[in-house]
């Protein structure tokens, strides 16, 4: 009997316990996004005209309400009772190719007045895509409040010759995050990339030296695709045509890497947002050796395990080459940008 009631005593204890320590979870987590995510206007640094609206960040887990709207779950009736729209961009991450905008996407979505377009839109450096029209690429962005920004990141758009036209005929005052590493580190990032895509084919693949050198004059290989996308300061000057240089925001891919927290200050400031994503947010996670993303207390998130590659060994005498290349690209790139980076 006294056997019987120890069992049933403990069991209401566990009950107990887990009911309390779910409820302080849930509190935790609710506080903690209505005390940092209020709504907010990133453009003009005023809050929205809803003050009163439920923070976007509070509905945006997976078991959220905008997991329904990205399901196509809702009812239009639905949508217009929480005020969400789907807005064109007003930034967005133009490149470069491995210099880490999948990092600076997912980052950015941390602040409450950002919201994401989970996938590569490919819009305007598409034909296909671009001649679907507008309308079409905006059904593309994610559900949003009118007082939050949408941004989106398409990599290619930074080397296509179209797409600064482009994006201007949308609109002239977007705003443009380029994202760099040191020029040769991405270029073999780069060559990485596609040298693992061909393995899981099956497939065999030129070293990298073969790629980047020409064989006849055993200079750098300007026709090589990951040498010409690393030739930052070319492709910039062909935005600058439509573009003034105060409506681009150059980011450090190294140090977002190693220090992402005062680089995405820097990137808040450019898009006039108050400061919001805080030491909390970012964690050191040693097993992957990157930093990883931290919503709440419920939620987490790290990067897909193909970031982070380890690059082949590439022969030193190209490597001191192709950094002599670059480098008088570079100091014409520090010149125009005014951010100047410490590459060989």
């Amino acid at each position: 009997m006294l056997f019987t009631q120890q069992a049933v005593l403990r069991q209401r204890l566990l009950l107990l316990a887990s009911l309390a320590l779910g409820s302080l979870l849930y509190l935790v987590a609710r506080v903690g996004s209505l005390d940092r995510l209020q709504p907010l206007s990133p453009i003009d640094g005023h809050l929205g005209p809803h003050e009163d609206q439920i923070p976007l960040r509070a509905l945006q887990s997976k078991k959220g309400i905008l997991n329904e709207f990205y399901n196509g779950n809702t009812s239009q009736e639905q949508i217009q009772l929480h005020s969400l729209v789907q807005q064109l961009p007003k930034a967005i991450i133009i490149g470069v190719r491995k210099g880490g905008t999948r990092a600076l996407l997912e980052m950015l979505n941390l602040h409450p007045a950002v919201v994401k377009a989970s996938q590569e839109i490919h819009f305007f450096d598409n034909d296909e895509n671009y001649g679907k029209g507008m309308e079409w690429y905006r059904r593309k962005m994610p559900f949003s409040y009118p007082h939050q920004i949408t941004i989106e990141k398409s990599p290619a758009y930074f080397i296509t010759e179209e797409v600064p036209e482009r994006i201007y005929k949308m609109n002239s005052s977007v705003k443009l995050l380029i994202i760099v590493r040191e020029p040769t580190t991405r270029a073999i990032s780069d060559y990485t990339q596609v040298l693992e895509g061909k393995e899981r084919k099956n497939k065999t693949y030129y070293k990298f030296e073969k790629l980047a050198m020409d064989a006849k004059s055993c200079e750098v290989n300007t026709k090589y695709k990951a040498v010409r996308t690393s030739i930052y300061t070319k492709h910039l000057e062909r935005w600058l045509k439509y573009f003034p240089v105060e409506q681009f925001h150059i980011v450090d891919g190294d140090r977002l890497i190693t220090e992402p927290l005062p680089e995405l200050q820097l990137v808040e400031s450019f898009l006039n947002l108050p400061a919001r994503i805080s030491p909390y947010n970012l964690y050191f996670n040693a097993t992957r050796g990157f930093f990883c993303l931290r919503f709440n207390i419920v939620f987490n998130k790290c990067l897909a395990g193909s970031k982070g590659r380890t690059h082949p060994e590439v022969n030193p005498a190209v490597v001191a080459k192709l950094h002599k290349f670059f480098h008088p690209f570079n100091q014409k790139f520090f010149q125009i940008t005014g951010r100047t980076f410490n590459w060989p």
